[in-house]
Order: C-alpha cells, then sequence, then structure tokens
C-alpha cells in the first residue's frame, strides 16, 4: 500500500496526461485514474505489485473508462427506449398538470414578493427561488457579498415560514386581488 502511495504520487501526473490523451476527456481520465488506483489498492496485496506499475494504472483506468462509457451508453438508451414508451402518459399528465404548475410558479412569486419582506429581501428570495440563479450570482448582481444575499433570503424564508410575517394576513386580500389582476390564476387560493 505504502508503494502505490509512492507510485501514485510520483506517476500520477503522467498517468493522467496519457489517459486524457487515450480518453479525450479531463474529467473521465480523472475518474478514470482515481479508479485504477482503487483497484490497485484491492488487488496489489494479493497479486503483488505488476512489474511495470504505471502501465498496469493506465490499462487498469483505460479499461474502467470504457467500462463507464458502455454503462453510460447503454442507460442512454435505456432511457431513451423508456421516455418513448411513456412520454403518451407524461405528455397527458404534463397537459393536465400544467395549469396546476402555472398557478403555482405564480404564488411563488406572491410569495417571494410579499409586502411584509424589505425590497431587497423579496429581489433575492425571488432571483433564488422562481429563477434559479446561485446566492453568488445575485450578490454579484447587487454588488454585495454572497453571504449578505444569503441572510437577506434566508431571514425571508424563515419570516415567511412562520405563517404570518408581519401581519401577512392582512395582505391576503391584497394578495388575492393581485392574483385577480394578473388573470387565470386562481384568485381563490
Amino acid at each position: 500500500m505504502k508503494y502505490l502511495c509512492l507510485i501514485c504520487r510520483a506517476e500520477s501526473r503522467r498517468i493522467l496526461a496519457t489517459l486524457i490523451r487515450l480518453l479525450g476527456d479531463f474529467d473521465l481520465a480523472e475518474e478514470a485514474m482515481q479508479d485504477a488506483c482503487a483497484a490497485a489498492v484491492e488487488r496489489w496485496p494479493t497479486e503483488g505489485v505488476p512489474g511495470s506499475p504505471r502501465s498496469w494504472l493506465i490499462s487498469a483506468g483505460r479499461i474502467r473508462a470504457i467500462d463507464h462509457l458502455r454503462r453510460a451508453t447503454r442507460f442512454d438508451a435505456t432511457l431513451d427506449r423508456l421516455t418513448r414508451e411513456h412520454e403518451p402518459e407524461y405528455a397527458a399528465d404534463l397537459a393536465a398538470d400544467h395549469d396546476t404548475i402555472a398557478a403555482d410558479r405564480l404564488r411563488l412569486v406572491f410569495t417571494c414578493c410579499h409586502p411584509a419582506l424589505s425590497p431587497d429581501a423579496q429581489i433575492a428570495l425571488t432571483l433564488r427561488e422562481v429563477c434559479g440563479l446561485t446566492t453568488e450570482a445575485i450578490a454579484q448582481a447587487f454588488l454585495t457579498s454572497p453571504s449578505t444575499i444569503a441572510q437577506r433570503a434566508g431571514h425571508a424564508r424563515v419570516a415567511l415560514g412562520r405563517g404570518d410575517p408581519a401581519g401577512a394576513r392582512t395582505h391576503d386580500v391584497a394578495r388575492r386581488a393581485r392574483m385577480a389582476r394578473v388573470g387565470g390564476a386562481d384568485a381563490t387560493a
């Protein structure tokens, strides 16, 4: 095991370079090298260290990467087949749920923009929860630190999670009126 650590430390960049050349993909080559080292940890103590450890690791990594690609190809083919088989069911369910999903997204926008929240918290929460932006991206747009944005969004979520942030019930009528003006949304929800 100690010998493997020495080999990996001394040869890892050469092994990685060769695997990148053979596989044509940095991430796949790194994963293959790690898999090869794991295989060496399992096999070398019982089978002994091969005559050319670097070649063995390159070969093992290449074989593991090919196996990984084959599994991924089979998975993709199976996924395509299952998608084709179940697409009509899914399309029907999606069509039925389309109105519900649209209303849910609209409710989420109104929740994130609740009048009890500060404008900065409303914007940060909306960008994060509705638009899916990362805290870092929002912070960059606001020209502030990610921790500040995380605090704003976190405080807003806590306030909304309490169920009655700063008299939210009194604003329920206003929310329903806003939803009714948008149209197509369930104004009674």
